[in-house]
């Protein structure tokens, strides 16, 4: 996997005070997306253990409360299997964190796996082993035209903000926020 960025203390990707990691890589290219930088898969930076064990670093200090990743997409096929390692870490060595995950994926495709770009069983798996980690999901695509910048922690208002935990709990969708 590759990354373009870690905002070591951030308060605008999710609530309180937290760091977040922005992967490489994105097939979904939204029109005017805020962070077009991080498209290309070949682009930014390796994810090596050293910068794995830095960004684990940054997690354990007291004053983090949550951690983000965005990109980039992070359930990309090409990055499904560090940031699962990432997640599992974090949540496993850090359970007081709370995991915010932004993904172009839409909560009924992850789940109810009706698109073609999830015809391959394992990396199904593998997204559902991430969600099934975060706390809050802020799913869908940016479209231009349903921009709203009124709007927290998402761009347009097709997004969500989804609150993971008791989504799988009460096995129906349960909003974090409106």
């Amino acid at each position: 996997m590759k990354y373009a960025q870690i905002r070591k203390m951030d308060i605008s990707n999710g609530e309180g005070i937290g760091i977040s990691l922005f992967v490489q890589g994105c097939h979904f290219h939204c029109k005017n997306c805020f962070n077009s930088s991080t498209w290309d898969f070949d682009g930014g930076k390796d994810w090596t253990e050293e910068v794995r064990e830095r960004f684990l670093a940054l997690v354990s200090r007291a004053q983090i409360k949550r951690v983000s990743i965005l990109g980039g997409e992070p359930l990309a096929n090409e990055n499904l299997i560090d940031v699962l390692d990432l997640v599992n870490e974090i949540k496993h060595s850090y359970p007081e964190k709370t995991i915010w995950l932004y993904t172009g994926y839409t909560w009924e495709e992850i789940w109810k796996s009706k698109t073609e770009k999830f015809k391959y069983f394992k990396n199904r798996v593998l997204r559902w082993e991430i969600i099934s980690m975060c706390d809050v999901m802020v799913d869908g695509r940016y479209v231009d035209e349903l921009r709203d910048i009124s709007l927290a922690w998402r761009g347009s208002s097709n997004q969500r903000v989804i609150n993971v935990k008791e989504s799988l709990k009460q096995e129906r969708l349960v909003l974090y926020c409106d």
